[in-house]
């Protein structure tokens, strides 16, 4: 049976605006509070105790299951509330809805995965076993949250992240993802009078780019992208100093570790240069293993409910269910609903995927450890 009609589509789009209206750049407290508070008060009588954790300033809301019973492995609800939007952009760019297309700053990376996550738990009228996070800096790699998401996830059965789908497919596998900087050491001189004594990080630094960008493996999908550099002070310096910042993604941890044993083993190619490196690795990867039967389960209940078809996609950006399935956790990313955009300027939601993604959230709620099974 189609239970999409039991959804009120009107409250699920007035809670959007409300949320698209906050502004919430990563770790941004007057936005991310208030934003919280909506989402806390929300979830009361369908969750346990709310919980604002603040790490380094940048604060999270933990909602626990209502019911802790250590012989029940909890199912986690994971999301953000941080978008990439400065403060500003919502004088410009307004919550809007035409013709089934709501845009605005963040409305779908990733706010109505937010509005999702409440409307399934609506649907499953609570859940004893459910507990939801939603951090506030994933935009900008999870610096604050990662150890606070991978205590949530720990003990779960499941995780089910409500990110954006991909054109409607929900993600079952992400690329793992590492970030360095590259810091090239040279001798300042006068370009004019003595430019032989000096050493010219520039030029160490092109080097260094060269060897950078033959690290790929095209066949494994594993990519190495310079992608900031830096050098040099004015036009008649011999550059003292440089950098370059390095963009690493891969299928495969193993890719991610190789790439950077070979970062760390560069050496200087020009006499009184010298390098040095600083990062790692962000996010491990995603792999499909770990997603596999909670994919299968979504495409059993979307037939048994009458649904569209759950069809996956593979995709390069990472996300906090990176950090879960790295912990050997099932984990299925990609839960939101559809629209198109993330990032951009003209993102947007399809209104009308909203009760399709909450009746399979929902499912998935309900369906609890059988919802792990593979045929």
């Amino acid at each position: 049976m189609n239970t999409t009609r039991k959804v009120d589509t009107d409250r699920s789009l007035s809670r959007l605006r409300q949320l698209v209206d906050l502004e919430t750049p990563s770790g941004h407290v007057p936005g991310l509070d208030p934003l919280y508070e909506l989402l806390a008060s929300w979830s009361g009588g369908l969750l346990g105790e709310s919980e604002r954790v603040v790490v380094d300033g940048v604060p999270h809301l933990y909602v626990h299951e209502r019911v802790r019973d250590p012989a029940t492995a909890p199912v986690l609800l994971l999301g953000h509330a941080d978008t990439v939007w400065p403060l500003g952009t919502l004088a410009e760019r307004p919550f809007t809805v035409a013709e089934g297309r709501v845009t605005g700053p963040g409305v779908f990376d990733m706010k109505a995965g937010l509005v999702t996550a409440l409307d399934a738990l609506e649907l499953t009228g609570g859940a004893d076993d459910v507990r939801m996070l939603v951090t506030g800096d994933e935009e900008r790699g999870s610096l604050t949250s990662r150890a606070l998401i991978e205590e949530a996830a720990a003990g779960c059965r499941a995780v089910l992240v409500l990110e954006p789908s991909r054109d409607g497919a929900v993600k079952t596998a992400r690329k793992g993802v590492a970030m360095y900087r590259l810091g090239v050491r040279g001798r300042a001189a006068h370009a004019g009078l003595e430019p032989e004594l000096g050493v010219n990080a520039l030029v160490e630094l092109a080097h260094q780019v060269l060897a950078i960008s033959g690290l790929g493996d095209t066949g494994r999908g594993t990519t190495v992208t310079p992608t900031v550099g830096r050098a040099g002070t004015t036009t008649n310096t011999v550059p003292e100093s440089g950098y370059v910042d390095v963009d690493v993604r891969a299928w495969e941890r193993a890719e991610l570790e190789r790439v950077e044993d070979a970062l760390n083993v560069l050496c200087s190619r020009l006499p009184g240069a010298g390098v040095e490196l600083a990062g790692g690795i962000n996010r491990p990867p995603l792999e499909r293993d770990m997603s596999r039967g909670l994919l299968l389960a979504a495409r059993r209940l979307a037939r048994e409910q009458g649904l569209g078809a759950v069809v996956e996609a593979w995709v390069g950006g990472g996300s906090d269910g990176n950090f879960t399935a790295a912990l050997g956790i099932p984990t299925l990313d990609g839960l939101g609903p559809a629209g198109g955009g993330a990032h951009a300027r003209h993102e947007w939601l399809d209104l009308g995927s909203l009760p399709e993604r909450a009746v399979l959230v929902a499912g998935l709620l309900r369906e609890g450890a059988a919802a792990l099974s593979i045929p």
